[in-house]
């Protein structure tokens, strides 16, 4: 029985792992790759900085400053609509895969 308990947690940590990644992963894919690059090594619209690169609180720092409108040159007004509906669960996870490039 005690095995059979082992191998549930085991297998959940492992789910709630990869699905988590899968989240993050797709995320980026859906919102960002399309200017910053599948790996954030793209100059989005030819002049922002790449994402590869930066740290996970330093992400953080500038997604949030995108939605309060308090970060962001003339083009800010894109990154605005790209990260105003997310949560701030969602912004950790994401600033987590964009650091890990």
């Amino acid at each position: 029985m005690r095995n059979i308990i082992s191998v549930s947690v085991i297998i959940g940590i492992f789910i709630i792992s990869v699905t988590t990644t899968s989240f993050a992963a797709s995320l980026f894919q859906q919102r960002c790759a399309g200017c910053h690059g599948s790996t954030g090594n793209k100059h989005a619209l030819g002049t922002s900085p790449l994402l590869k690169g930066q740290s996970k609180e330093d992400i953080i720092k500038k997604l949030n400053g995108y939605q309060e409108g308090t970060y962001g040159g003339s083009k800010k007004n894109i990154m605005q609509s790209q990260v105003k509906s997310l949560s701030d669960e969602q912004i950790e996870k994401l600033a987590e895969e964009i650091s890990g490039f």
